[in-house]
């Protein structure tokens, strides 16, 4: 089995803000953590917030130190994910030619007697 690495980025949290402050890491690196586990706290001008892990994978790097401000879209870990875990669940929809329609060029005949 084989492994990838792939970085979360600090989302968008809302309200127009900008920019979070790493209050407290809930993972270190080369621990395992499961998708939607605790991964770390962060506080904006508004409020503090749990974000939780988008992955299940190994945390292998953390990019931010605790009391750290960091910018929307900066990175904010990187996790070494197996490859089955990065794989699609589902199918994935295929292209489909647009369904024809079907067009009547000649008025319908009336029928006697209407």
């Amino acid at each position: 089995m084989t492994t990838s690495e792939t970085t979360f980025h600090l989302p968008d949290l809302g309200e127009g803000l900008v920019e979070a402050t790493v209050l407290e890491w809930l993972v270190g690196p080369g621990e395992r953590v499961e998708r939607n586990g605790p991964l770390v706290e962060v506080e904006t001008t508004k409020s503090a917030a749990e974000i939780p892990s988008p992955h299940s994978g190994v945390v292998a790097r953390l990019h931010a130190e605790e009391g750290e401000t960091v910018a929307v879209g900066a990175p904010l870990v990187t996790f070494e994910i197996e490859e089955e875990a990065a794989g699609i669940v589902g199918t994935v929809p295929g292209e489909e030619a647009p369904a024809r329609r079907r067009v009547r060029l000649t008025p319908p005949e009336d029928e006697p007697g209407s």
